[in-house]
């Protein structure tokens, strides 16, 4: 039972309004007036992260189970990269990430400085009465968080007895191998970017012609073939170009758009020089095989255990493909 595990939960600010929003999908504007009487989390997400689609599972179920209740779940959408701020994106990655909660989007980051926040995700909970009693920032605590929900619900409903949601993650979902994760997530753009080896150096803003170093780190990337580097993105001009990283996770993923091109660009995966085979990932084949069609993440390769050291290259076969970040889980 939940008040046998009471939770310290002092006020810290009132939630601000949602004025802010520059749309909404899946319902009308939520104002305060429609909000009070509720217990409301609020949840920075932007559809690329991983560390929100990871979370994603809790926050379904937690709005699935005490929705009908007086708990109100509220997607906040800010966008990290250019393409997130595209309404139509944002409203496909909703469609096919199975959300219908409201999704506030807040594409010129006013809700995100109303609540002085700088993390994707964060979670924030309100009492009925607008109060701001916990705070999560980033991935994790989930039972924790899903507690004080309970706690605050009891403050308006009356005890809360069921037993904690049970949340199994699958495909993109599934919880990282935190156990056999050393690589963290790797910014490509000139402004974030850290651990390139290319010999050549990151060259801003021009076509270049890159090589691969005679042999690459523990947790570093270099391009291979003719590249621009821009302050957010990496742009793969014409076949050949390769992205190479020594990386130690169970999982691979890269955010990547077709840019301007008007049809899907092709992409090819190995691991250690060979086909992927079985650790593939959810968006290629086990030759390896990828098609960029969405801007989206792009789950490259789930390996099983022994988990180690090893190298993967994404070799593009057309070009106009832009990638933003590496991600591993």
């Amino acid at each position: 039972m939940i008040m046998s595990h009471r939770i310290q939960m002092p006020q810290r600010g009132v939630a601000p309004a949602l004025s802010g929003a520059t749309g909404w999908l899946n319902s009308s504007p939520l104002t305060p007036e429609k909000l009070h009487g509720h217990v409301v989390l609020y949840v920075f997400c932007t559809y690329t992260c991983i560390n929100w689609v990871r979370t994603l599972p809790y926050v379904r179920a937690w709005d699935a189970k005490y929705g009908g209740r007086s708990l109100v779940v509220v997607g906040i959408h800010t966008p990290e990269f250019p393409f997130e701020h595209e309404i139509a994106n944002v409203r496909q990655a909703v469609l096919s990430q199975h959300i219908t909660f409201p999704v506030a989007l807040d594409s010129d980051y006013e809700i995100w400085r109303s609540f002085d926040n700088h993390y994707w995700p964060a979670l924030y909970l309100a009492d009925h009465r607008g109060a701001i009693r916990y705070e999560q920032f980033g991935e994790g605590r989930h039972k924790s968080t899903e507690r004080a929900i309970r706690q605050l619900l009891s403050e308006t409903d009356g005890q809360v007895d069921e037993d904690l949601v049970e949340v199994n993650g699958i495909g993109q979902e599934a919880p990282a191998d935190w156990d056999g994760l050393e690589s963290a997530e790797t910014y490509l753009g000139y402004r974030r970017a850290e651990g390139f080896t290319s010999a050549e150096g990151l060259r801003r803003e021009a076509p270049h012609d890159y090589c691969l170093p005679s042999w690459l780190p523990h947790n570093s990337w270099a391009l291979s073939g003719k590249w621009t580097i821009g302050p957010d993105r990496i742009t793969a001009h014409g076949p050949g170009a390769h992205i190479t990283t020594r990386f130690h996770a169970r999982d691979l993923h890269l955010v990547m758009t077709r840019g301007e091109h008007p049809l899907p660009l092709r992409f090819q995966v190995s691991l250690d020089g060979r086909a992927p085979a079985e650790a593939h990932g959810l968006d290629v084949d086990g030759a390896g095989a990828g098609v960029v069609v969405e801007p989206r993440r792009y789950h490259l390769l789930r390996q099983s255990h022994p988990i180690t050291d090893r190298t993967a290259e994404v070799r593009f076969l057309d070009g106009g493909t832009e990638a933003f970040v590496i991600t591993f889980g």
